[in-house]
């Protein structure tokens, strides 16, 4: 079953933003892939913009489009590749893209493309995607994921006092998906009534990944106002909690500022990564129920990664900024044992295949993985399947109100309803599924 055409056009994201959409044609029909979009960042695959000003000021995609349009489809149609031979299609696309980082075609490009493969594949096999997926990794287990939440947003995603750039809840204690998905909506119905009477119902507005922005003064708070919501539901030990706390955005002049955005801060009071953990964070798990921590601190400060992964070895240590899928930086993390777990984005590194084989080299070297959404999303479910197909135990792709995300927890849904008694949920043992 040969690819008969591929077309992009340029569309929306949930950020209102140009992204790139890809139709793959074949003799069992249409298939279409809509790719999450990044910022610009020289250290991840170059998601390709136009740089017209009077054009989407500045940002649309219509030469990743015209790439798609007028070299990567023509090439994979000349070429005659089964939608099955996932591998050497995503190799080609490399190949003739001929940069490392994808700065030619454009990783929008050529990711909407491989997505988009990957599901005509399946559809060729006569199974579902994330079957597909498993076997494309090597992965004989399926696993439904534990759910990660967006619940409050700090950092620089708000103008409130929180240092923390997300806080998110995982409903460990449940026992299938769907019981996760109750206990989250309940959790965060409840923590919208506690939000609404604490600060008004303008506060319970959410921001671009589904989650409250309240006012709240610290990180304290914010977080005791959740575990609140949770007793209130009637979770507690259930249901636990996870920091995002891109801790770049408080670094300055070799120390951490949890005051940062106050332009008067006291120096005084900036940490040094050694007292961030014994301070900061310690009592912050001494205080409440957190099982995850993703970038505690910037990427060069590997000393006091590595101090926290000894200090709280049942704790989760999650680096994004720290590999940003670039595969050589998650083999050397994984042996200087900066971090037990790495984030997983399809649009970080531009292919389904390199995509796995990150996954891969994570898993050999005992670290887990972690599924994510992009910075500016779309309603493609395709990493629900990912998540369950490389069994990662765990995903994350925002809160529970933005139809974007929803569409990622739903799929999980469906496929836990497809899979009936083979459907094993992580729950507790996210960060070691198999």
């Amino acid at each position: 079953m040969p690819i008969k055409s591929v077309y992009a056009r340029q569309v929306i994201n949930s950020s209102g933003q140009p992204t790139v959409e890809v139709d793959l044609v074949t003799d069992l029909g249409l298939f279409r892939a809509a790719v999450s979009s990044e910022e610009p960042n020289d250290k991840i695959a170059t998601h390709l913009k136009d740089g017209e000003p009077r054009n989407f000021y500045g940002i649309s995609v219509l030469k990743a489009v015209t790439n798609v349009n007028q070299s990567i489809g023509p090439a994979l149609v000349k070429q005659g590749y089964e939608v099955t031979q996932q591998r050497q299609i995503d190799e080609l696309m490399i190949k003739l893209d001929g940069t490392e980082n994808k700065s030619n075609f454009g990783a929008n490009a050529i990711l909407g493309v491989s997505m988009a493969v990957a599901k005509a594949g399946a559809a060729k096999r006569g199974i579902p995607l994330y079957k597909h997926l498993a076997d494309l990794s090597g992965n004989r287990q399926l696993i439904i994921p534990t759910p990660a939440f967006s619940v409050i947003a700090g950092g620089i995603l708000s103008s409130n006092k929180v240092a923390m750039q997300d806080i998110m809840i995982l409903p460990t204690g449940a026992h299938t998906f769907a019981e996760a998905l109750k206990m989250g909506a309940e959790v965060r119905e409840t923590l919208k009534g506690i939000i609404g009477q604490k600060f008004g119902k303008d506060a319970t507005a959410v921001n671009a990944k589904g989650a409250f922005v309240p006012n709240f003064p610290n990180d304290k708070d914010a977080l005791k106002c959740i575990v609140d919501a949770i007793g209130k539901a009637g979770y507690t030990g259930r249901v636990e909690l996870a920091l995002d706390c891109a801790a770049t955005t408080w670094y300055k002049q070799g120390k951490y500022d949890l005051n940062y955005k106050n332009p008067k801060s006291d120096k005084a009071k900036w940490l040094l990564g050694s007292k961030l953990q014994d301070t900061y964070y310690r009592d912050l798990m001494k205080t409440f129920p957190i099982v995850s921590l993703e970038d505690p601190f910037i990427v060069d400060d590997i000393v006091s990664w590595n101090k926290m992964l000894q200090a709280y070895p049942s704790l989760q240590i999650v680096g994004d900024t720290l590999t940003l899928m670039n595969q050589t930086k998650i083999q050397e993390v994984a042996d200087k044992k900066a971090c037990n777990c790495v984030l997983i984005k399809l649009n970080q590194i531009g292919t389904v295949t390199e995509t796995i084989d990150a996954h891969l080299i994570a898993k050999q070297n005992g670290v887990g993985s972690m599924v994510a959404h992009g910075l500016h999303d779309t309603a493609d479910s395709f990493i629900a399947d990912l998540a369950v197909g490389l069994a990662t135990g765990q995903i994350k792709t925002g809160g529970l109100c933005k139809s974007e995300c929803v569409a990622k927890y739903n799929q999980i849904l469906r496929i836990e309803e497809e899979l009936a008694s083979n459907a094993k949920y992580a729950g507790r043992a996210f960060r070691c599924p198999v």
